[in-house]
């Protein structure tokens, strides 16, 4: 797949992670009967028991190199499991949040793409037609959301798995909904995974942008989404991580709260993913 470099201007092509093996989960007949065990959030759990163990230690230099994780950027230490490195922390300074008041900035390292919230309440994405009340399990009023925005910000297996506040603010309401995890990916397009998926809805108050949605989304092979137990945050406040897996982030934007960044609308428009690092800014007020 193609995603848009935003500091080089140029496109890039990228793998899919475990790409083979999920070409047979989801479009082979024998693979699918493994899907359904696969996706139990109990796999995920035995499968994220080992990574939480010293055994998986042998893991981490390996997938380092593959995926050219640079150990400068990040706290030096020894990890004592992959899921402790996989969630490590970044250095000070190497992820520079935009302070500058009515900014937008990327919750999280991740592959963006923008859709448009329908005046019916209704969002197309990759193909597939979603409800707002579908991703909020019918728990919060989404009338004002009609005409907005929906941000998908996709967490690949190299991407920083720690995630911010984009804003500051006060949370107003939050949830956890249990389900499967399915690979966020175009091969599980035939699945609705946001409203499938294990997911954590969060009702903000922030101070520049009024009410926003912001969930994070389980996915294959992460065992857990941890939310530290803040109510009152600041723009760039370390909200939580994700464990081993890939994952994606929603921003859910009321009409008329935000002016996306032109590239982005210009790249997002042709399908293709932006990729953007926590605290950078992809829109103003």
């Amino acid at each position: 797949m193609n995603i848009y470099n935003r500091k080089t201007k140029e496109y890039e092509e990228t793998a899919q992670y475990g790409g083979s093996l999920l070409e047979i989960l989801y479009n082979h007949v024998v693979g699918r009967v493994l899907l359904k065990v696969v996706i139990h959030p109990i796999f995920s759990r035995i499968y994220g028991g080992y990574n939480n163990s010293s055994f998986s230690k042998g893991r981490i230099e390996p997938f380092a190199q593959k995926y050219g994780i640079s150990p400068e950027d990040y706290e030096k230490r020894d990890y004592a499991s992959f899921n402790e490195f996989f969630s490590r922390r970044i250095k000070t300074g190497r992820r520079p949040v935009d302070m500058c008041p009515g900014s937008l900035v990327a919750p999280a390292d991740s592959k963006l793409l923008v859709y448009p919230i329908r005046e019916d309440s209704l969002i197309r994405v990759k193909g597939v037609d979603y409800t707002l009340q579908e991703l909020v399990a019918d728990r919060v009023d989404m009338h004002s959301y009609a005409g907005g925005y929906c941000l998908v910000f996709r967490l690949a297996m190299d991407d920083y798995h720690r995630y911010a506040f984009v804003d500051h603010g006060n949370v107003q309401q939050s949830f956890s909904i249990k389900g499967r995890l399915h690979t966020v990916s175009s091969l599980s397009a035939g699945h609705k995974v946001y409203r499938e998926n294990s997911r954590v809805v969060n009702v903000l108050d922030t101070e520049n942008f009024g009410q926003l949605i912001y969930i994070e989304v389980g996915a294959l092979l992460v065992g857990r989404i941890v939310n530290h137990p803040i109510q009152s945050f600041q723009k760039g406040m370390e909200k939580g991580y994700f464990q081993l897996g890939g994952s994606t982030i929603i921003l859910l934007l009321q009409k008329d709260c935000i002016h996306l960044d032109e590239d982005i609308i210009r790249v997002c428009d042709d399908g293709v993913e932006v990729k953007v690092q926590l605290g950078e800014k992809i829109g103003s007020k």
